[in-house]
């Protein structure tokens, strides 16, 4: 084998993270829709696990649309449900428990406005 010249290649400290004011100050930080894939089958039988949902991050938080909430110290996927009490994220498994919801507002960051099967171009679920 041949030895050629040798190459120069820059070696460059790998970037900082972003701050947390960076990231709330991001172009994307809240307005862009975004897509995740169901894990689980805590929303049986309307989404199944490895369907791709569309979340509307600044949609309205009403009765009964799905919605990505904080809780429980994780991102969740859930139906938003009034009650005389308040609020309750509820899943469609029932197997799964409701969970109480104190405050709307910290609590739901976004609702699904769209479920889709990969793969299958034709495939697809509105909520809007």
């Amino acid at each position: 084998m041949a030895q050629g010249k040798p190459i120069n290649i820059p070696i460059r400290p790998a970037p900082e993270a972003p701050t947390e004011e960076e990231l709330t100050t991001s172009a994307c930080s809240s307005g862009e829709p975004y897509a995740l894939m169901v894990l689980g089958d805590s929303m049986l039988p309307e989404f199944a696990e490895g369907e791709i949902i569309v979340i509307e991050p600044e949609g309205i938080a009403k009765d009964a649309p799905t919605a990505i909430a904080w809780a429980n110290e994780e991102y969740i996927f859930r139906q938003l449900v009034k009650h005389d009490d308040g609020w309750m994220l509820k899943p469609l498994n029932p197997i799964y428990p409701n969970i109480p919801v104190d405050d709307l507002k910290a609590t739901v960051k976004g609702v699904i406005i769209l479920k889709k099967q990969p793969g299958r171009r034709k495939e697809q679920k509105s909520y809007v």
